[in-house]
């Protein structure tokens, strides 16, 4: 059988681009169980509560949801539970200090399968305040408006 070729997205999380800032993002490999990688593969899962975090150097992924395998047994993961995330030195070394300088939090953007391979998507963000989100909104309409009025003036003038 052919070793599987491209990305795959498996989730998003569309909240964490509402409610923080995006400074820089990293993909990381994680340390799955079996019966994750098959919930995985069937879509399942969910990242809207998740984060990351360092801790005696090393990096993890925490709040994750990725239910239980349903065709899986005692053997079955915990759908909650904390996953190693595979990154090199010095990229844990750059996360830690721009979390410690204060304001930050890494937050997971994508869940996907690269070649094969799982892969998360982890950012540097700093959380945004009320009316910074309902600024970014009414840029986000404005900008849609215009192109909006473009598009219909596009097509009179023809």
């Amino acid at each position: 059988m052919p070793r599987e070729q491209g990305e795959k997205l498996i989730a998003s999380n569309k909240k964490a681009r509402h409610d923080y800032a995006i400074e820089k993002t990293y993909e990381a490999g994680l340390v799955l169980t079996g019966t994750e990688v098959k919930s995985l593969r069937q879509g399942r899962a969910n990242l809207t509560d998740g984060y990351a975090y360092i801790d005696g150097g090393q990096a993890f992924l925490d709040a994750v949801h990725i239910p239980e395998y349903f065709q899986g047994h005692w053997t079955n993961h915990s759908a909650k539970r904390t996953r190693k995330l595979l990154l090199h030195k010095e990229e844990i070394i750059k996360l830690s200090h721009a979390v410690s300088a204060g304001g930050y939090t890494l937050v997971p953007l994508r869940l996907y399968f690269l070649d094969g391979r799982a892969k998360v998507e982890i950012a540097v963000a700093k959380g945004k305040r009320e009316f910074e989100k309902r600024q970014t909104i009414r840029e986000r309409e404005d900008k849609r408006e215009a192109e909006r009025a473009m598009r219909t003036k596009n097509r009179l003038g023809e």
